[in-house]
């Protein structure tokens, strides 16, 4: 029942509980990759018996090929290698969970072997949704959707058809500072952004969270995914996290998907769809829930969320300029060379600086956006 793998990004957070699913339902990983933990990729290898691997980082690709001397697992070095075993390696789908804009290539690469798309890199959507969906369209194949929020809405949909769809309604954690209002994020520390209330995550994504920037990304990765438009795309917060997102129709019924906050039911069934398969996570006990809440997001203390609204409707490589400019700032307030409040500052100041960025709509284009942005972006730390 499950198809043979590829898992992009096998170290990070995502990565690591698609590794684990695959684990306990016995699927065939032919092929991994990661940046530069070539200690972790290691010993993934070695468990899941797969027969290459790739390192984009030079270095770990061949401290890798030495540790895995003894074995017939083929080591693929830098982004170039990177991208032909995607090609080579003859994989039904590809779970693709690299961090940021590094993922938008091998997602093409991906679609362009003829492999389906379990995608976790909402970045691919969000700098270059248009060229994915248009390449996934023109080869009949498959994007299905990791993340919790579009999982819950992929779900959903299958209770009408997309002419019925009246709105989707993303939830939001709300992140640490919930309830905070600007003049109190000035002394916000990085260890303060990282202690997410519910989720488990990597830092990038941990500190997106914070600032509702991950929000923003997947409104825009919902208007792709879903033919949707952003005045269509409402955002509630929900504390509890328990409701990852629901769709309304035009009947206004409002259909939700409910779990415990676990991204591996969502690995599993972005493989399975729309078959399901015996639980990889803890069932969901209401009765210790005790009750759900919502709220409206609180758009002028953190101002990424409509930035990334108006970025979607200018259209072009403006959301990849958004993205690499957040990309950058993110670094820096984890390296702590810019305070909490100055991330969101400089992700607004190069997007107001770049509206030219709306003319792009080749790779080539984007990718010049996405370069022009990033050194925008660290003139003003």
């Amino acid at each position: 029942m499950f198809p043979d793998i590829l898992i992009l990004g096998s170290t990070g957070s995502v990565g690591e509980q698609a590794v684990d699913v695959a684990k306990q339902h016995g699927i065939r990983v032919m092929a991994l990759s990661a940046h530069r933990n070539w200690r972790r990729v290691a010993e993934q290898a070695r468990e899941l018996h797969v027969c290459a691997a790739a390192m984009t980082e030079r270095c770990a690709a061949a401290a890798l090929r030495l540790e895995l001397a003894d074995t017939d697992v083929k080591v693929y070095e830098g982004e170039e290698g990177l991208l032909e075993m995607i090609g080579e390696i003859p994989a039904t789908f590809a779970v693709n969970a690299i961090l940021g804009e590094a993922g938008l290539r091998p997602t093409l690469a991906v679609l362009e072997s003829g492999k389906h798309l379990a995608l976790a890199n909402k970045e691919s959507l969000v700098v270059a949704g248009e060229l994915v969906m248009a390449e996934a369209k023109r080869r009949g194949l498959s994007i299905t959707p990791v993340d919790s929020e579009h999982s819950a809405i992929f779900q959903a949909l299958r209770s009408g058809k997309n002419e019925e769809i009246k709105r989707l309604i993303l939830t939001a954690s709300g992140g640490p500072f919930f309830g905070k209002k600007r003049t109190e994020l000035s002394n916000i520390t990085v260890d303060d952004t990282l202690a997410h209330p519910t989720w488990q995550m990597g830092a990038k994504i941990t500190v997106d969270s914070a600032t509702l920037m991950n929000k923003g990304f997947e409104v825009i990765e919902a208007a792709h995914l879903f033919g949707v438009t952003p005045d269509r795309i409402d955002v509630v917060v929900h504390r509890e996290s328990i409701i990852h997102s629901m769709v309304e129709y035009i009947d206004n019924s409002v259909i939700a998907q409910m779990s415990v906050p676990d991204m591996r039911l969502c690995v599993q069934y972005a493989l399975t769809a729309p078959h399901r398969t015996a639980a990889v996570i803890p069932r969901l006990d209401l009765l210790s829930v005790g009750h759900l809440t919502f709220a409206a997001p609180d758009e002028e203390t953190f101002p990424l969320l409509p930035l990334a609204k108006r970025a979607y409707l200018m259209g072009g490589a403006v959301p990849a300029a958004l993205n690499a400019a957040n990309e950058v700032a993110v670094a820096a307030f984890l390296a702590r060379e810019i305070p909490f409040l100055k991330l969101s500052d400089v992700v607004l100041r190069v997007v107001s600086d770049m509206s030219h960025a709306a003319n792009a709509h080749t790779l080539q284009g984007i990718l010049d956006v996405d370069r022009e942005a990033r050194e925008r972006a660290k003139a003003l730390l």
